[in-house]
């Protein structure tokens, strides 16, 4: 019985000392948010998880010394957000709530189950942002359907196709910072 414990237990410390082959660091950040409207408070939990992974690679593992150097190597970063709200957790490859800009009026968008909402300066929800196959977003407000996609500054960019004159305005809501 003594010889399988002791067997156990350098097992165990065993795998204690192996080597490391990645560093990771990994950060999480909760966000917790309170809106009160007039159909009560509702709590939106937005949750970012960032993880970054280096392999570690020796710069000479084939020389006989004992303290090698590393070798720099590329770092893959991860980031998720998962944003939880009225119990609907949804996973978003990148979160666009933010406030915008149009000829000098501020518009808010939120996040929401389905995809953004766009909200009006006086605080009415304005329109709705609905996310294609192909990343990019339909809006629809009370009199209008349109085309959008964000940019790479995070502006939004609405394209609307008048009948009438047979032409596609271009609309772009600039982001706050």
């Amino acid at each position: 019985m003594k010889i399988i414990m002791l067997g156990m237990a350098a097992f165990l410390f065993s795998i204690n000392i192996q080597a490391q082959k990645k560093n990771v660091k990994s950060e999480v950040k909760t966000n917790i948010t309170t809106v009160k409207d007039s159909d009560g408070n509702k709590q939106v939990i937005r949750t970012k998880e960032i993880e970054e992974v280096q392999s570690i690679e020796l710069k000479d593992s084939d020389s006989k010394v004992l303290n090698k150097n590393i070798k720099e190597s590329p770092v893959e970063v991860t980031a998720t957000t998962k944003i939880t709200e009225n119990g609907v957790t949804k996973l978003v490859s990148v979160d666009r709530s933010a406030y915008y800009e149009l000829d000098g009026m501020k518009y808010q968008v939120a996040s929401d189950k389905s995809g953004y909402t766009m909200f009006a300066p006086n605080g009415e929800k304005s329109a709705v942002l609905r996310k294609t196959s192909n990343n990019n977003f339909i809006y629809k407000a009370k009199d209008k359907s349109s085309y959008g996609y964000f940019t790479a500054d995070g502006n939004l960019v609405l394209e609307n196709y008048d009948e009438a004159t047979d032409t596609v305005t271009i609309t772009t809501y600039m982001i706050t910072k």
